[in-house]
């Protein structure tokens, strides 16, 4: 197959909250190929997992189109969502709360493959497998996940992902909950992961050096929509958008010399409730002008690959002024 494997046009989600709109996301569009990782990062509350829910089709877009393997699956219904079921998995924040602790772990990893049909003797053998993958040990099988570590718990969790043979998996702030050694170790089993069954990965983070360290190309969202998509060294090496550079300067670097200056953003995150009009991150940007307060910016394609939703586009320097 030469086209993507998933793809995005113009995804939407609208909430209704005791009678008021949450505008959760907004036209939000992506393709990915076999073997390809997309980052998708942001603050807090600027819809990063609800994007993720909809592309595990676990929340139902309100707007737009999401395609897998060319075929439209924005609103299948529930008996024709479970044969897809298999092809999109996902990798949890927490790796204690998503797994059973009643269960074994041949329990945990085999539940997907049982609700598959599949019988007892593939399941073993097949949770041997990916288990081993994973790099845990055939004793494991038999003991609960309260007996492991946070990493060796989300092995487990990577290991019930993989299971059913998926094509893409979603890992929402998959790391985020582990040490930072350990983070590393998990990060590297994902990338070896990928390139051995070529997976899409959509990898979900508030962490830009998490993100750095795993993606192809990053997408950027502030209050539901995107502000910037580039490859992944472009998007470090020349921030196109105020809120991406800043951001990107708070990353910690450990050489202080390579360090950026930072980037200060006045007052607090406007509620999604009622977004600001024109740019919604004009309240916050460091060269806001009259333009931006009245006119919202299109997302358009600067350069080959690479999008930015602003009307100054690569124009804000580290030092807070505009050339």
């Amino acid at each position: 197959m030469t086209g993507p494997i998933l793809e995005a046009i113009g995804l939407g989600k609208t909430f209704q909250v005791r009678g008021r709109n949450l505008r959760a996301v907004d036209d939000v569009s992506f393709a990915l190929h076999p073997g390809e990782t997309l980052g998708v990062v942001g603050e807090s509350g600027c819809g990063k997992t609800t994007l993720g829910r909809m592309v595990l089709r676990l929340t139902e877009p309100t707007d737009g189109v999401l395609r897998f393997q060319g075929n439209d699956v924005t609103h299948l219904p529930d008996p024709l969502l479970r044969p897809l079921r298999r092809d999109l998995q996902a990798v949890f924040q927490d790796p204690f709360s998503s797994l059973n602790p009643r269960w074994r772990v041949r329990d945990i990893v085999g539940e997907p493959l049982r609700n598959l049909g599949w019988s007892q003797d593939r399941i073993a053998e097949r949770v041997a497998d990916v288990l081993a993958i994973v790099g845990l040990r055939e004793d494991a099988l038999s003991r609960y996940p309260h007996a492991f570590s946070g990493g060796q718990r989300q092995r487990i969790g990577i290991a019930r992902a993989l299971a059913p043979g998926p094509k893409v998996i979603v890992c929402d702030e998959a790391v985020s909950a582990l040490d930072v050694s350990i983070q590393a170790q998990v990060l590297n089993l994902l990338a070896d992961i990928q390139a051995q069954f070529d997976l899409v990965l959509l990898f979900i983070s508030h962490n830009l050096a998490v993100v750095r360290h795993v993606s192809h190309r990053v997408l950027v969202m502030y209050l539901g929509q995107t502000v910037e998509v580039a490859e992944e060294a472009a998007l470090f090496e020349r921030p196109l958008h105020p809120y991406t550079a800043a951001l990107i300067a708070a990353v910690p670097d450990p050489d202080p010399a390579l360090a950026r200056p930072p980037v200060v953003l006045e007052g607090e995150i406007p509620s999604p409730f009622d977004p600001p009009t024109g740019c919604r991150f004009h309240t916050r940007c460091p060269i806001a002008g009259d333009r931006c307060r009245v006119e919202q910016p299109s997302l358009i394609a600067v350069e080959p690959g690479r999008l930015v939703r602003c009307h100054f586009p690569g124009q804000y320097q580290a030092e807070g002024s505009r050339p």
